[in-house]
């Protein structure tokens, strides 16, 4: 299961990643002056990019982990708890991150669609619709896979705390 929520997963990170760094659009002003919007002119949605790539790459890397070591929950060498401790800090980071990716994408967004007029800034949907939608769909996309990578690492952590005691704080079971 943990396996195929991570592919998942990858499927919604490569596609929002694919969406928003391949979205561009060219605008011709004054019938000489010719303006292409893309990801690269708001810094948060190239961060994004980076980001939702990054994660994949992790994700990926712990699906051949599904396969290597199926279950870390069955009678293991004690340093398989070191192990699950780092996937399980490692999934949280990797869904943090995204998350906090994707919402300071969401913020820029909203000014362009709505613009700012104390800082003078523009409204960019206005001119730009297609690129903007396609923004829009890819960060739905996003908060999909936060979503899902919420969910990987909810599983993350019942894999990890399955093995403490119920009785005893922080005790293995068995100790």
């Amino acid at each position: 299961m943990e396996a195929l929520l991570r592919i998942l997963s990858i499927i919604f990170l490569v596609l929002t990643a694919c969406l928003v760094g391949l979205d561009s659009q060219t605008k011709v002003l004054f019938h000489f002056i010719s303006r292409k919007a893309s990801f690269k002119d708001l810094n948060a949605l190239y961060v994004l990019v980076w980001i939702d790539t990054a994660a994949a790459v992790y994700n990926l890397l712990q699906v051949f982990r599904c396969y290597k070591l199926p279950d870390l929950t069955k009678d293991k060498p004690p340093y398989y708890i070191y192990l699950a401790w780092g996937f399980y800090l490692l999934d949280q980071a990797a869904v943090y991150m995204v998350f906090a990716a994707h919402s300071a994408a969401a913020q820029a967004s909203i000014f362009a669609v709505t613009g700012q007029k104390n800082f003078q800034w523009m409204k960019l949907c206005d001119k730009y619709t297609r690129f903007c939608i396609q923004i829009g769909g890819a960060l739905l996309c996003g908060y999909f896979a936060c979503l899902v990578m919420a969910i990987t690492s909810s599983i993350s952590a019942y894999v990890l705390f399955k093995r403490y005691s119920p009785q005893k704080f922080m005790v293995l079971k068995g100790n």
